[in-house]
């Protein structure tokens, strides 16, 4: 304790000397510690009630004129929220903070976010659910208080895998940005396990809730296990997920019949987030073609 409040005497004397120039320098730097401490404590809070499932709390923590990069407003991310958390119950959240930027009443955060579950199911299809995003906080003080209000996943992936599935090493590729109504294309690759037929599809759909089942077509997955698809962005300058979703069997052979036993899923996830066209600069381009043929 004794070493503790020296630190603390030693450190403002120094700061006394250093700044006795220039108090409101000294004032700025002070406040903005101070402001820093606080939105870390406001995220981290943000993680221990998440974990807690204690939703008032975390809905607590966005401004009311929060809106997200997807176009959620509070009361469609407090819905999404609730959701989620009744359907898994022991999600385990975590971030790290990689930066903070203040500019008076204003900041943004860098975020790593991370979340695990294991979900039961039977005793040979227990799963586990993975996720990991990088994101963008925006926050705003208001009456001495911070707040998000706002927030934006620059890319994200995330795995649910199910029985012989979570021993898959899955590779899922998507551009992390496209231009609306541009193609692109989607990439899964893993290794099945020796002796099991592997199925699987990728599919794409808008960021949007409530969330609609995306259209899987199944295929026999390629001997040189590379499956891709070709997608065209949406126009209505919506972000998509690219969904992979994958099954794994394995045969039982007997004298008179083939018997075939699902072994394994699971889905493997990728944002993509799509840039919306800017129809000004595209008539306007248009207008010039026209004036040139006149």
């Amino acid at each position: 304790m004794k070493k503790f409040v020296f630190i603390i005497f030693f450190a403002f004397a120094f700061s006394q000397i250093s700044y006795a120039g220039d108090s409101s320098s000294f004032f700025k730097l002070w406040a903005s510690n101070n402001d820093s401490k606080e939105i870390k404590t406001l995220l981290n809070d943000q993680v221990k009630f998440a974990n807690e499932t204690n939703f008032d709390k975390f809905i607590a923590t966005y401004d009311k004129s929060y809106v997200n990069g997807d176009g959620f407003n509070l009361d469609t991310y407090s819905a999404l929220v609730k959701e989620i958390w009744e359907t898994y119950d022991k999600i385990e959240y975590d971030i790290k903070i990689k930066n903070i930027d203040i500019e008076n009443n204003t900041a943004i955060a860098e975020l790593v976010e991370t979340s695990y579950a294991e979900i039961p199911v039977t005793a040979n299809m227990d799963g586990i659910l993975k996720s990991e995003a990088n994101s963008v906080y925006y926050l705003k003080k208001q009456n001495g208080e911070w707040k998000v209000v706002s927030d934006t996943v620059l890319n994200e992936t995330t795995s649910m895998l199910y029985g012989d599935a979570r021993f898959l090493d899955i590779k899922l590729t998507a551009p992390t940005q496209i231009l609306a109504n541009t193609e692109y294309t989607a990439t899964l690759e893993f290794t099945p396990p020796k002796d099991y037929i592997a199925i699987a599809s990728i599919a794409n759909d808008k960021v949007e809730y409530p969330q609609k089942q995306a259209k899987e077509v199944f295929r026999k997955f390629p001997e040189d296990n590379i499956l891709e698809r070709l997608f065209t962005a949406n126009s209505d300058n919506v972000n998509e997920y690219i969904i992979a979703s994958i099954g794994l069997t394995k045969a039982a052979i007997t004298d008179t019949s083939i018997k075939l036993s699902l072994t394994g899923f699971g889905y493997q996830i990728t944002r993509v987030n799509v840039i919306p066209q800017n129809k000004f600069i595209t008539n306007a381009g248009a207008d010039e073609n026209d004036d040139k043929d006149k």
